[in-house]
């Protein structure tokens, strides 16, 4: 690694002056900026550590006049989402996606808010995020889901914005899905289906640069929220990804596989 300034702020007010720092990175659980510093191919200034703000970290149960659903610190850890009773009772699809990130090491380290604020196309939050209409809120503002992700690695955060909460809604049915790489347990393909009443989100990740909506799959299952519906229907392979672990193919091929099964799980 390279020398830097370590700090370790215990309010969001001062974490968002020590951001401002020139090449200052803000560190969540570090699963991605660590290995990335061990092999100096980043070299900022201060390293900014968010594990001690209190604000950051706790899952709460949402207002009904909110929506209800749930609303998740930043900081909160992987782990804490998967095994916590109270995510399992409001959104357990939630849960059980929070279950599936990583190995138990990533999941007792790595954070909700380091993981979307990195925005990895294979990441698995981002299809709850998009699917569970969420709301993103920061040190500055409210953030719809739909128009936090903008592309592979990219948000729509400013430079030293600093996310606080994610805030899911609570659907009245929902699952997800993925076709994992067998080492990193990454998405190769995942899908997150959410059924709000009449209105259905099926939102896929790891299969294109960024995650997205398959709205041929939402029209088909809002009418007929069966497996079945989908049958024939499928998304462009123009444009997804393609490396050792799938072709693009095989990942147009894979949406529609865990969009059916993520419909099943949900019931």
């Amino acid at each position: 690694m390279y020398a830097f300034t370590y700090q370790r702020p215990t309010t969001l007010a001062d974490a968002a002056t020590a951001i401002q720092a020139e090449e200052a990175k803000l560190l969540g659980g570090g699963q991605t900026l660590l290995p990335t510093l061990k092999q100096r191919l980043a070299r900022p200034t201060d390293l900014i550590d968010l594990g001690a703000i209190p604000e950051l970290k706790g899952i709460r149960e949402a207002a009904q006049g909110d929506g209800g659903g749930l609303e998740i610190g930043a900081f909160t850890r992987h782990a804490e989402v998967a095994h916590s009773d109270l995510v399992k009772r409001v959104i357990p699809a939630l849960a059980s996606l929070a279950e599936g990130i990583g190995d138990r090491q990533v999941r007792n380290m790595g954070t909700l808010g380091g993981s979307i604020a990195n925005a990895d196309p294979s990441a698995d939050y981002p299809s709850a995020v998009v699917a569970l209409k969420s709301v993103v809120t920061t040190d500055r503002r409210s953030i719809s889901g739909d128009d936090f992700f903008t592309g592979m690695f990219e948000t729509a955060l400013e430079p030293g914005e600093i996310v606080k909460s994610v805030r899911f809604s609570r659907p009245d049915k929902a699952a997800y899905a993925k076709f994992r790489n067998p080492a990193s347990r990454y998405a190769i393909v995942g899908v997150f289906v959410a059924r709000f009443g009449a209105e259905v989100r099926v939102a896929v990740t790891g299969a294109a640069g960024s995650v997205f909506r398959a709205t041929a799959f939402e029209t088909a299952l809002a009418a007929d929220f069966r497996a079945e519906a989908l049958n024939g229907l499928s998304v462009e392979a123009d444009g997804l990804n393609a490396d050792i672990h799938a072709s693009a193919d095989y990942r147009a091929h894979l949406v529609t596989v865990m969009a059916k099964r993520a419909v099943e799980a949900a019931g």
